[in-house]
């Protein structure tokens, strides 16, 4: 067996040193973003502080050259977004300002350019743009808002001839209901202009509507006004008005179940006033002759709102058209239908010394004068406690 000797062992040690010192590294896996920055006259901006982020947070920064160039290295794989963080004077107040967001790659140097002459000169014509659509916008705004008022000055007409036409001799009257008609055309007209103006999106468009339906409604051009006020509804269906104006025109119209459904809605949109629409449906049937059929709105009306004369009179004299007569031996007794003589004795009660109260207190008298049996009744009322 050879023995080795001290200085051949050195020997190999300090080659085996050399050989891993001259062997290659791997090299780390990064790779850069560089680009140039130019200013808004489109020279090189000098002295900004550029910032690339990884997705994970990390950060590393350089600066622009005389140039305007600038080069990150050392970048692992992955998104950065490229940002100038710190402007030079006279701009160090500017804020920070996105350039881009690039994909770096091992190896391979990404490119975040930026010219701000030409992204000053895009910004300067989304600015123009915009104020183009705003002008645009302001002149639809004029033009609808003209036709409203327009709108509005001629519906006030159109109530007026409308009030004149219920005080007009017979011989007056078609001329009267012609008036009436024409200034429910042109209000229209001028309504459906402001539409136009405003444009299909324009948040005011149920107001339109409504208000067209208002001045086909004031003129009894019952289907007209039904659809407008649902293009209303359709429009803004949280506005309880609106399904109220509608049950008038449908109940006007006889649609009953559909004024009723209208009427509820209403109701049930705005609770505090929910008597008010029972009554306004009651109203719109007594209106229009059908007496029975007001009685059920009517009772609901009572019963929200028990001090209200007018929906006890109408009640009453509702309730008239169950009343039936009843041959008792060779003569015929008058037979009330329940709650008909109490609707009366209330509206008088509340409105003693008004029109319900006159207007119930006479019923009552003719209802005497029929011998329906209420002598007691009307000459007799309870204490208050």
């Amino acid at each position: 067996m050879k023995i080795l000797t001290k200085s051949f062992v050195l020997t190999a040690i300090l080659v085996a040193a050399l050989a891993l010192a001259s062997a290659p590294r791997a090299a780390a896996q990064t790779g850069s973003i560089s680009g140039q920055i130019l200013d808004i006259n489109a020279k090189p901006w000098v002295g900004l502080t550029v910032q690339a982020t990884s997705e994970q947070g990390a950060k590393l920064t350089a600066k622009t050259d005389n140039d305007g160039k600038y080069t990150i290295n050392s970048l692992r794989p992955g998104i950065y977004t490229v940002t100038i963080t710190a402007f030079p004077p006279p701009n160090e107040k500017q804020q920070a300002y996105d350039l881009a967001k690039v994909r770096v790659e091992s190896g391979a140097e990404a490119k975040a350019d930026a010219n701000f002459k030409e992204i000053m000169g895009k910004q300067g014509a989304a600015v123009q743009e915009q104020v183009k659509k705003n002008e645009e916008a302001k002149a639809k705004f004029e033009g609808m808002k003209a036709h409203f008022t327009a709108g509005n000055t001629i519906l006030e007409q159109e109530k007026a001839a409308k009030a004149d036409l219920q005080k007009a001799p017979a011989d007056q009257r078609d001329a009267a209901k012609q008036k009436v008609n024409d200034l429910a055309e042109q209000a229209a007209k001028e309504y459906k202009a402001a539409q136009e103006s405003a444009g299909e999106k324009d948040p005011n468009q149920h107001l339109l509507w409504a208000k067209l339906g208002e001045a086909y409604d004031t003129a009894g051009r019952n289907d007209e006004a039904a659809q407008a006020y649902q293009q209303a509804i359709a429009t803004k269906p949280d506005v309880p008005g609106y399904y109220n104006n509608l049950g008038n025109v449908l109940a006007r119209a006889g649609k009953i179940d559909e004024a009723k459904a209208a009427y509820s809605k209403s109701a049930e949109l705005d609770p505090p006033n929910a008597a008010t629409a029972w009554r306004n449906f009651g109203i719109s049937l007594y209106n229009a002759n059908r007496l029975a059929d007001a009685i059920e709105p009517l009772q609901k009306a009572t019963e929200l709102d028990p001090k209200n004369a007018q929906a006890w009179y109408l009640l009453g004299a509702s309730l008239l058209m169950k009343m039936t007569t009843k041959k008792v031996g060779d003569k015929e007794e008058v037979q009330l239908a329940p709650g008909t003589v109490e609707a009366y004795e209330k509206a008088e009660e509340l409105d003693p010394n008004g029109p319900w109260g006159a207007q119930a207190k006479q019923g009552l008298n003719d209802l005497k004068a029929l011998g329906a049996g209420i002598e007691t009744k009307v000459n007799v009322r309870k204490k208050k406690s």
